[in-house]
């Protein structure tokens, strides 16, 4: 799909083409940010798990890439919690290259997972963030994400304690839920 005004053009991820894009913008978050709790970035061979990870079970990587196909941004989500009763309910995660940083591309990456969630009869998105990170609470909040609370002191990085908030947004999917 592409954004005729921008140039920008949104793309399914693959691994042989982007996995060292989505590495170097993982580990510059590990490195400078609380964007993730690793403390140590990740190997190239991390991206095999990864990407089988995603295959396996059908979710998305959805890219945005500029006209010369330099990817700028990806979001995606995996299982919020490994038991059955938890398959409408994912978590999500988005990131933006740091030279494409307050673009608005981490919205447009949102509104199409948002999008590709629905159609994947996903019922709730759900956003782990580091409570410290302005951007992304307002980011989530003005997609409609809702707070639904904080865990004080459960990770510690850079030398501090660090809390984490949870929001939610709750899809009007699936029309037919099923057990099992």
């Amino acid at each position: 799909m592409k954004d005729s005004e921008s140039g920008l053009h949104f793309i399914d991820c693959n691994e042989a083409q982007h996995a060292t894009a989505i590495l170097a913008i993982l580990n510059d978050a590990i490195v400078n940010s609380t964007a993730l709790y690793d403390y140590v970035p990740r190997p190239p061979e991390a991206m095999v798990s990864w990407f089988a990870t995603k295959r396996a079970n059908d979710f998305p990587v959805v890219g945005v890439i500029d006209e010369t196909g330099t990817l700028m941004g990806f979001a995606s989500w995996g299982s919020f919690r490994a038991f059955p009763a938890y398959k409408y309910t994912m978590e999500h995660s988005v990131y933006v290259h740091p030279e494409h940083r307050g673009k608005g591309l981490g919205k447009i990456l949102m509104q199409e997972l948002i999008r590709r969630a629905r159609q994947a009869n996903v019922h709730t998105l759900v956003g782990c963030i580091d409570a410290s990170n302005a951007g992304s609470i307002h980011l989530h909040q003005s997609l409609g994400f809702t707070h639904a609370g904080t865990f004080k002191e459960v990770g510690f990085k850079f030398g501090r304690w660090l809390d984490v908030a949870f929001y939610l947004l709750t899809l009007d999917t699936p029309a037919e839920p099923v057990d099992g």
